[in-house]
């Protein structure tokens, strides 16, 4: 302990007033007031008269002195209140030589603030009434009889390397449950004890130890919240027992530390907590440690992690008359009975921020092995040296002087008993030889009965017994980065972004929206139609007849449907539509029948023409606008589209969709996350942090992109960086599993284990309650409600990063446009597909990790997390933990060990979709179709979807149309353009139907993929085909143009369109 200084100090104490005073006869009885500490009286005060008001003034001054030489010392001002006892002094009755004294009340001072660095304080403290006291007699509603109180010392006792580097640990015990049988309140008095030892100076432990605990029949739960009690014996007052503003408030099995807070333990523990026997003792000790006591106590805790709590029963036995209770002392140590042990796991301490831990402990049979073993404890607390601590303590005492001594003076023993076990041998004399014996030599402990066997302890085993223990320090060992710093730091690494302009908008702003947009597709159609026929209509000027018009009229129709402006043009159109639906209409929600919506799409059928019709009437030649750029497009679409190039491998088709969105919406975080997760599966991880940077940079609070940039900093190495995110991601939200098994992760890396372990108990304790939770909404009939429309799945407004989609159902003018805005609504439903279903509530940590990793494709991350799935007693081997090995090994193209993994998943989960879906996509692109095919048409024959249908049916419909099943071909292209078109599948039926003989149908979906994707080459020669057939020569040679331009590679497609063009005799145009 730093010492402060080579002398004592005084600590004066001064009573000054005391208010609605009481004696036992008369209205202004004459009291004084006696002061103690430590069982050593202050002094007394002078007798001073109480005012018919109950009010007096003492002025009373006492002192002691500080000395932590070996005097008085800090840890006595922790752990002993100053006791401030009222006598009343009686009048003198005749003949009477001596004057009577009736005690009225006892006050307590706690001397704490004198720890926290204050040199004085005021306070204002109850007078607790003795039995019999006319202070009980006080009616309700009455004051209560006070003290004020101060206490000064000249300057404070701690030091400023005290005060930073100090710390102040309280221990409570408040009861043991569930106790033996055996225990009953009748027959001789038993002190039932606990004690623990906690690391003080050099190689010292200071035990701590609760006595004189109170054996209670049961039959109702203890009151809560009830007082903390001091460990100290002979107070006279009952209310002065208790700790002011210290109180046991329990609280959630749960929330606890210890080892019975599951699910499953709550019927025992509430069994045990109401009905059957316990012993309850309610005491807080405190344990002032100075900054090297405080390293050692944290050594200590990474050395043994568990502390051994050790429980027992000691029968009382009296002596004479006029002397105190003792026990006797003779063979103290047979007469320990039921020795026990709990083990406290103290390593919660170390956590960051952690300040406080309190739990239900198991009570085991003590066996010298077995707590050698677990805690590293070479002695115990009440058989080794605990005889002496009981002789020389009072009953109830705890921490006394004479205590310390004893400890002290087996510090020779004590170091022996290391150094023994050290070499191996007994030194000559030693005390302890018999138990380190045990614990040391080669001798099997079942030669030493005494020591390996105990069966009075083994009733606690069989009774369930376990105490309720709350160990608690003023500040946390290991500091806590505080929220504040921590998003600090995140924006001085990535700074925020500006936000974007707040649009103004309201209905007529949304119709004149809508008038500009149809006064810039009709300059766009008029620039066409010029570009096409302008030469024609200058040469014929007005001779024109309606036929030429009209041939002119279905020539610009295909140009604008080939090239995809007509597409575009709607898509321009969409937007202002919807603005009008929703602020001039005010229609938000779904519709209620099919009927409604018909009437409303009229209704504004009818209005929009209207309204088109004054926009072309306000047009004039000379007004110019600015040219407004054209989407083709939706952003869903786009996404939908790159994640079809990404499986395909076509990763530079995939980097120019999601380029695209994010040139379009630069502000949308959830566009860089994509394009970051597309870059962590080409490896290029440098972009792929930029872009999650970026996405940081526009919400700093954005839950997952803190933690894709902590994955990025991990796997790039940038360890500190790493963490602040990780920490941050945690601190903005306690609750995310995700969040706290990544720390762990990230701890683990750092070979960190207690923080590993920490972040890893948080995660799997934020599930539980998640599961609880959800347990609880499912009894209650709150399930979730899903939404059917026209048979398929409709996602909810949150996208898949935990964003709200801004895009609202959009409306349409027309049945089609109404049709291809509806198309585009389950898109997300396939992008960044899982091998598993995410509906299903993951039983560990690990697996939502996983999930959330193999959805940005941070597949260098998953093996680690696997790893720990495997060995959690929660998780180990299942068919989603297969289906993952699969999809690992499949995207590394080894098809062996993906195969050997999708065996193990069938034969846990046969009947899993996911599983044969998968197995389809290994035999695609392993080249065996054949049972590719099979396996597909497995999976879509069960009732519950694969979570990648979009490109099972895309390589079933392939499949088909290799082995010339083009019906078959025709129904499932159907399907998927259904659920979720594009390109892809438009020309897959398209194909189907040209195969089939069923031109207008084929023709129709071309056009479909055609104005999805104009850059697809395999359309253009379908459509080329299907011209051909039609016998439309100049759609046949502009389609076989863009054919050739756009280099198609399937050899014998081409050979097939050379071979019609030579029957029919046109459209090459190289003929």
């Amino acid at each position: 302990m730093e010492q402060v200084s080579s002398t004592g100090r005084p600590v004066q104490i001064t009573v000054t007033d005391g208010y609605d005073l009481k004696g036992f006869k008369g209205d202004t009885p004459v009291t004084f007031i006696r002061a103690e500490f430590s069982q050593v009286v202050l002094g007394d005060s002078a007798k001073v008269t109480v005012s018919p008001e109950g009010t007096a003034k003492y002025n009373f001054t006492s002192s002691f002195e500080f000395n932590p030489e070996g005097g008085i010392t800090l840890d006595d001002l922790a752990h002993k209140p100053v006791f401030l006892t009222m006598t009343e002094v009686l009048p003198k009755e005749k003949k009477q030589k001596d004057e009577k004294t009736l005690i009225l009340g006892q006050a307590v001072v706690d001397l704490l603030p004198l720890l926290e660095g204050e040199s004085s304080f005021e306070t204002i403290i109850p007078l607790h009434p003795v039995p019999g006291s006319p202070l009980e007699s006080l009616r309700s509603g009455a004051k209560q009889c006070s003290l004020e109180v101060k206490v000064f010392v000249a300057e404070p006792l701690l030091t400023t390397a005290q005060i930073l580097g100090g710390n102040l640990l309280k221990v409570t015990l408040e009861a043991a449950y569930s106790v033996p049988e055996s225990f009953i309140p009748v027959g001789p008095l038993q002190n039932y004890m606990v004690g623990l030892q906690v690391p003080s100076v050099g190689e010292k432990d200071y035990p701590i130890l609760f006595k004189n605990g109170t054996l209670k029949i049961g039959g109702e739960r203890e009151p809560v919240p009830r007082p903390k009690k001091w460990p100290i014996a002979n107070i006279l007052a009952p209310g002065a027992n208790d700790i002011p503003n210290a109180f046991i408030t329990g609280g959630p099995y749960e929330e606890e530390e210890g080892e019975l807070n599951h699910p499953e333990d709550r019927e025992f523990r509430n069994q045990a907590e109401c009905i059957k026997k316990r012993i309850t003792w309610d005491l807080e000790s405190r344990c002032y440690l100075d900054p090297p006591a405080v390293v050692s106590f944290q050594k200590r805790i990474v050395d043994c992690r568990f502390w051994p709590v050790e429980i027992t029963r000691v029968p009382l036995t009296t002596v004479p008359k006029g002397k105190a209770a003792k026990f006797d002392k003779t063979d103290d140590e047979s007469q320990l009975s039921f020795h026990g042990v709990a083990y406290v796991n103290m390593v919660p301490l170390l956590y960051p921020g952690v300040k406080r831990i309190r739990g239900a402990f198991h009570v085991y049979p003590y066996l010298d092995s077995t707590v050698y073993e677990k805690t590293k404890c070479l002695f115990s607390l009440f058989r080794d040296t605990g005889h002496h601590l009981i002789q020389n303590n009072k009953i109830g005492g705890i921490n006394s002087p004479l205590s310390k001594l004893v400890v002290s003076k087996n510090l020779k023993e004590d170091k022996a008993v290391k150094e023994k076990d050290i070499e191996g041998r007994p030194r000559p004399g030693d005390m302890q030889a018999p138990s380190i014996k045990s614990q040391s030599s080669d001798t099997p402990l079942e030669v030493e009965p005494s020591l390996s066997h105990n069966p009075e302890g083994q009733q606690y085993v069989e009774a369930g017994t376990y105490i309720v223990l709350e160990i608690q320090l003023d500040k946390a060992l290991v500091p806590k980065r505080m929220p504040e710093e921590l998003a600090r730091r995140v924006k001085d690494m990535i700074p925020p972004r500006p936000p974007l302009t707040r649009r103004t908008g309201g209905a007529q702003k949304a119709v004149s929206d809508y008038h500009m947009q149809i006064k810039n597709i009709s300059r766009a159609i008029l620039d066409e139609y010029h570009r096409m026929f302008g030469k024609q209509v200058a040469k014929l000027g007005s001779d024109m007849d309606s036929e030429t018009l009209e041939e002119q009229k279905c020539q610009l129709n295909y140009e604008l449907n080939c090239s995809g402006k007509y597409f575009a043009f709607k898509e321009q159109l969409k937007h202002a539509v919807v603005k009008i639906v929703r602020e001039k209409y005010l229609k938000t929600t779904s519709f209620e029948s099919q009927e409604e919506l018909q009437t409303f799409i009229s209704e504004l059928y009818v209005f929009l023409v209207d309204q088109m019709h004054v926009a072309l009437n306000q047009t004039m030649p000379d007004d110019v606008q600015h040219a407004v750029s054209t989407i083709y497009t939706s952003n869903e679409q786009l996404r939908l589209f790159a994640f079809e190039a990404e499986v395909n491998e076509n990763f530079e088709m995939a980097a120019v969709y999601y380029e695209e969105r994010l040139v379009r919406e630069p502000q949308n975080l959830e566009h860089w996350l994509d394009y970051g997760a597309f870059c962590l599966l080409t490896e290029d991880n440098i972009k792929a942090q930029e872009c999650f940077w970026r996405a940081l940079s526009l919400n700093q609070n954005h839950i997952h992109s803190l933690l894709l940039c902590g994955v990025l900093a991990v796997l790039m190495e940038n360890y500190e960086q790493a963490e602040i995110f990780f920490e941050d991601a945690t601190c903005l939200e306690p609750t995310n599993v995700v969040a706290w098994t990544l720390l762990g992760l990230y701890y683990e890396i750092q070979n960190n284990d207690i923080r590993m372990e920490m972040a890893f108990h948080e995660g799997f304790k934020q599930l539980q309650a998640r599961m609880l939770q959800a347990q609880v909404a499912k009894q209650r009939g709150t399930g979730t409600v899903e939404y059917i429309e026209e048979g398929g799945k409709v996602e909810s407004s949150l996208g898949p990063w935990g964003i709200t989609n801004g895009s609202a159902t959009a409306m349409t003018v027309e049945a089609e446009a109404a049709a291809e805005t509806s198309k585009c609504q389950d898109s997300s439903t396939f992008l960044h597909p899982s091998p598993y279903g995410v509906s299903q509530t993951p039983a560990t940590i690990f697996m939502e990790t996983i999930r959330f990793l193999m959805k940005v494709n941070a597949v260098q991350y998953v093996h680690r997390v696997l790893a720990h799935e495997l060995l959690c007693p929660q998780g180990g081997p299942s068919c989603e933990y297969y289906l993952v090995l699969a999809r690992t090994h499949l995207l590394k193209k080894d098809f062996a060990k993906a195969e050997e993994y999708l065996q193990q998943a069938a034969q846990m989960d046969y009947l899993n979709p996911n599983v044969w879906g998968m197995k389809g996509h290994l035999y695609f692109l392993s080249g065996n179709h054949a049972e590719a095919k099979a396996c597909y048409e497995r999976t879509i024959s069960f009732v519950v979807d694969a979570s990648e249908m979009h490109f099972i049916f895309l390589r079933l419909g392939h499949i088909y149309l290799e082995e010339k099943e083009y019906e078959k071909a025709k129904k499932t292209y159907l399907q998927a353009c259904k659920r979720s078109p594009s390109c892809l599948t438009w020309l897959g039926l398209g194909i189907a139907c040209y195969r089939l003989e069923e031109l207008t149908e084929a023709e129709d979906a071309l056009s479909e993929a055609n104005a999805l994707n104009n850059h697809n080459a395999e359309v253009w020669a379908y459509l080329a085909l299907v011209s051909l057939k039609a016998g439309r020569e100049l759609e046949a040679e502009q389609a076989y143009k863009y054919t050739m331009k756009l280099k198609l590679k399937d050899e014998t497609l081409l050979a097939e369109i050379h071979t019609v063009q030579e029957a029919v005799g046109f459209g090459n145009p190289s003929f």
